[in-house]
């Protein structure tokens, strides 16, 4: 038999041609190098730069409960029904011991697995905090790349703090459901803030009227300009698709909302800009572990414990070892 570990392995411009035709594996193979950091991933990023800028990339967040896969996987069909290829990425919560993670979303959504038209990639979050991995914005580059026309990003569901998706997405839906908490405890300041469209999910049950209305309650209390948008609130059972047309219909009225008013050029340069912030970060981060290794820092935060500096100094130091400055 043949050496298959001898076989030579695909240039970045072959798997990128072959992303671009709509092979998975190639996908697939192009996300794992963006998530495990490899040396290619600058000639990876250099290679998608002029593909990229027409997918739809939607953000599906709100705590756990409240059904994000099952809204997920019922947008999926919706879509597809209309004939657009539809990318998922699932981010899971990860271990903080062996930093594994289950990833069920996959399994949630097997009734689209074997759909051509349909790339389903569960990540784990592998530490990050905010609800995102470190590697989610290349990927949505690289399903953008391929010829997605949306792609929906469905983010852990840690709670009130996961904000992080409103930056990386184009829309920013905030799903809750009857039972989860009052009115306040589901929307409080940055949920409420970068949710472009509410849905309460499972709303065939008690307590989802009084979840809608709150919902509307609240939101009526934001000052907005005339032209800004107005976030609906949705009621939807998402795992028998009641609901799903008019949350098709949202996601469609903001999308043209923002190109009428010049918002998502706006809300793009802005991922854009923290994309390239934190890539300069890490870049930063790289070179002070290269330059200051663990033994300086340690020896620093002995003297800040013994009093002899203080935190601020001690980080002074550290950053004049890379800059010089």
């Amino acid at each position: 038999m043949p050496d298959r570990s001898a076989a030579p392995r695909a240039s970045v411009a072959q798997l990128v041609a072959a992303a671009r035709a709509g092979r998975p594996r190639a996908v697939a193979r192009l996300i794992s190098l963006v998530e495990d950091g490899a040396p290619e991933l600058r000639e990876v990023a250099a290679a998608l730069a002029p593909h990229t800028g027409g997918a739809r990339v939607v953000g599906l967040t709100g705590a756990p409960g409240v059904g994000k896969s099952t809204t997920t996987s019922a947008l999926v069909g919706a879509l597809r029904s209309r004939g657009e290829r539809v990318g998922v990425l699932a981010v899971d919560p990860s271990s903080p011991f062996t930093g594994g993670a289950i990833l069920g979303d996959r399994v949630r959504m097997q009734e689209h697995a074997l759909d051509e038209g349909v790339f389903i990639r569960s990540m784990s979050s592998r530490g990050e905090l905010g609800g995102l991995a470190a590697a989610t914005p290349q990927a949505v580059r690289i399903l953008d790349a391929a010829g997605c026309d949306t792609v929906l990003v469905e983010t852990v569901g840690v709670g009130q703090a996961e904000v992080a998706i409103a930056s990386l997405a184009d829309t920013t839906v905030v799903l809750t459901a009857p039972g989860m908490g009052d009115a306040i405890q589901a929307v409080k300041a940055g949920v409420l803030e970068i949710a472009d469209v509410f849905v309460v999910n499972k709303a065939d049950r008690d307590g989802a009227d009084a979840a809608a209305r709150d919902l509307r309650g609240m939101l009526a209390l934001a000052r907005r300009e005339p032209h800004e948008w107005r976030p609906p609130v949705l009621r939807c059972v998402a795992s028998t698709g009641d609901g799903l047309d008019e949350l098709v219909e949202s996601l469609d009225k903001h999308r043209a909302h923002l190109a009428e008013h010049g918002e998502l050029t706006r809300r793009r340069a802005a991922r854009a800009a923290a994309e390239v912030r934190a890539i300069a970060m890490a870049q930063l981060s790289r070179r002070l572990d290269e330059l200051a290794p663990e033994a300086s820092a340690t020896a620093l935060a002995e003297r800040v414990v013994a009093g002899e500096l203080d935190p601020y100094a001690a980080a002074d130091t550290l950053v004049h070892t890379v800059t010089g400055d």
